[in-house]
């Protein structure tokens, strides 16, 4: 664990993972926060049990990283499980241990979308149940309304190992990932890949992990039928959600760039070049498609 990068924020901390005994067979699905964690942890859980997940997603693919909750529940629960596992992290893969015979996959989403559901995602979060979990003293004011907050953000000079939901903080998850892109054990899966060729995409997840896709999958992990069963499936440990519903929001893309002026966002493109380094014009069109 010496060689791993640490990053920690008030609700994540990515030091817990040397708690975990990781083995042959687990799957861990590493994304920033609203890149489609969820919608990935699904679709792997009911590639391994079915349509019908034996527990809600929570309990059943727990999140290694999140402060509110102890990590010898979650390592007690995850002990106790004799399938192969799926577990939920946000760290970046430089800060998760690599170990032979586990996957690890990554889902990247347009960042201005992700963004934009970040935003409307703080709505909903009960502050003073995270406080009470966390130990750290509660958010206060007021949120400035999404454009000028999403304009703030894309020139934001954030530490990525600290902010990890900032600009700097998503491309330097995404670039990492992008590097591993050939290797075996990674998985590289982009969300609007999955709206768009969702069975597609389902079947090229399953070849990777060794899995098959079995009937039903498809259909139940969908984005409205996902809405349809918040209960199990939204992320709500301790209760921090406001309305787990609500969670699944509309999972749309496209509503990023069109809070932008065109020079707003060809300056937000040239940060996101910056950014990128060494992953270069290749890794910006596979982020960026279309365009």
């Amino acid at each position: 664990m010496a060689d791993l990068h640490r990053y920690r924020s008030s609700d994540e901390d990515s030091a817990r993972w040397a708690q975990v005994r990781l083995r042959p067979g687990d799957v861990v699905v590493s994304t920033r926060s609203k890149h489609g964690t969820t919608w990935m942890q699904t679709l792997v859980a009911m590639l391994i049990h079915g349509p019908d997940l034996p527990a809600p997603l929570a309990e059943l693919s727990p999140w290694v990283d999140f402060l509110m909750e102890p990590i010898d529940v979650v390592t007690a629960r995850l002990d106790a499980q004799d399938h192969r596992r799926v577990l939920k992290t946000h760290t970046p893969l430089d800060g998760v241990p690599r170990i032979d015979g586990v996957h690890y996959a990554v889902v990247a989403r347009h960042p201005l979308d992700a963004a934009v559901s970040l935003w409307h995602q703080g709505a909903n979060l009960d502050r003073a149940r995270m406080a009470e979990l966390s130990g750290s003293p509660a958010a206060r004011g007021r949120r400035p309304p999404l454009e000028d907050w999403l304009r703030r953000w894309i020139a934001a000079d954030a530490d990525p190992r600290t902010n990890l939901e900032s600009l700097p903080g998503v491309i330097r998850h995404l670039t990492l990932a992008w590097s591993r892109r050939h290797d075996p054990d990674l998985v590289l899966v982009r969300y609007d890949d999955l709206r768009a060729d969702l069975p597609g995409e389902l079947a090229r997840l399953a070849d990777r992990l060794g899995l098959s896709v079995r009937p039903g999958v498809a259909e139940a992990a969908g984005f409205e039928q996902m809405r349809a069963n918040a209960d199990r499936l939204a992320p709500d440990q301790g209760g921090i959600l406001l309305d787990r519903t609500a969670f699944f929001r509309s999972g749309r893309s496209g509503d990023g760039a069109r809070l932008l002026t065109s020079e707003e966002y060809a300056g937000y493109r040239r940060r996101v070049a910056v950014l990128a380094g060494e992953a270069g014009p290749e890794f910006l069109a596979w982020l960026h498609p279309g365009e």
